[in-house]
């Protein structure tokens, strides 16, 4: 599963892989983020972040709301 884009549920303190692969991608940067490395994540928006940079502006663009 090279180079494939998997589809997960995102869980609280987990996630759960639907459709098999070895990346997801940013919801904020676009960047490819392999499944290895994936560590941060909306549970309620169900998105990937790349990193906590990441995951830090799309909280504050929710709070600003």
């Amino acid at each position: 599963m090279k180079n494939k884009l998997a589809k997960i549920k995102y869980l609280p303190n987990n996630y759960e892989i639907i459709e098999p692969g070895d990346h997801v991608i940013c919801a904020i940067s676009n960047k490819k983020i392999m499944l290895e490395n994936l560590n941060y994540w909306n549970v309620d928006l169900q998105e990937a972040y790349f990193s906590f940079k990441e995951a830090q502006l799309k909280r504050e663009k929710l709070k600003d709301k």
